[in-house]
């Protein structure tokens, strides 16, 4: 079985990237900056939060990200964690 790793699969397109993942046969890992407070509702609403094992990654903080490749030795890595909202990029 292959694993994926997607960062960002909170958001929307992370999300539907890993509902496809699963619909192949993946073993779905997903980071997310909200993962200790996130409610991951994307994820819930296509009916797939308890198929994906989700980790703590800050996309900006090299050791966190870092740890997470090393630890989780993935077939395929999804970078899908651009700020997308206008108002948050600018804080």
């Amino acid at each position: 079985m292959k694993r994926a790793l997607v960062i960002g699969i909170s958001g929307q397109d992370g999300a539907y990237l890993a509902r496809l993942l699963l619909a192949k046969g993946y073993e779905v890992h997903g980071s997310s900056r909200e993962q200790e407070t996130g409610t991951f509702a994307n994820l819930r609403r296509l009916g797939i939060r308890e198929r994906v094992t989700l980790h703590s990654a800050h996309p900006a903080d090299f050791s966190s990200v870092m740890s997470l490749l090393l630890g989780l030795p993935a077939d395929e890595i999804y970078n899908l964690s651009g700020q997308s909202s206008v108002a948050a990029s600018f804080r």
